[in-house]
């Protein structure tokens, strides 16, 4: 069974940083294989891109976080991170993991990141 556990959400201020990980177990093809992304979710919005890395470590990023955001990846530890700097208080939301392999996506639970001032 293919587990995605998020942590490192938490409270910051606005321009300071956090650091989320994204620790994968169970997977079916190796985690290698697997094109990575993060997402997040608002309060009554809908769930948004961040931004993804591919198996070959070819990253992308949606507009609101280029430049604020960098997403890596540690193959052998199955971890996928995500540094977040220059925090505003628009990133405020659940953040979560998702894997992608041979057409089959998973999900992580979410990690809460709240910026506030």
């Amino acid at each position: 069974q293919v587990q995605l556990v998020e942590s490192g959400g938490g409270l910051v201020q606005p321009g300071g940083s956090l650091r989320l990980s994204c620790l994968a177990s169970g997977m079916i093809f190796s985690f290698s294989a697997n094109d990575m992304g993060w997402y997040r979710q608002a309060p009554g919005k809908g769930r948004e891109l961040v931004g993804t890395i591919t198996s070959g470590r070819v990253t992308n990023y949606a507009d609101s976080v280029k430049g604020r955001f960098t997403i890596s990846r540690d193959n052998t530890k199955n971890a996928v991170y995500l540094q977040m700097n220059s925090l505003k208080p628009e990133d405020t939301a659940v953040y979560y993991c998702r894997s992608e392999a041979g057409g089959i996506f998973h999900w992580g639970q979410g990690t809460q990141v709240t910026v506030f001032s």
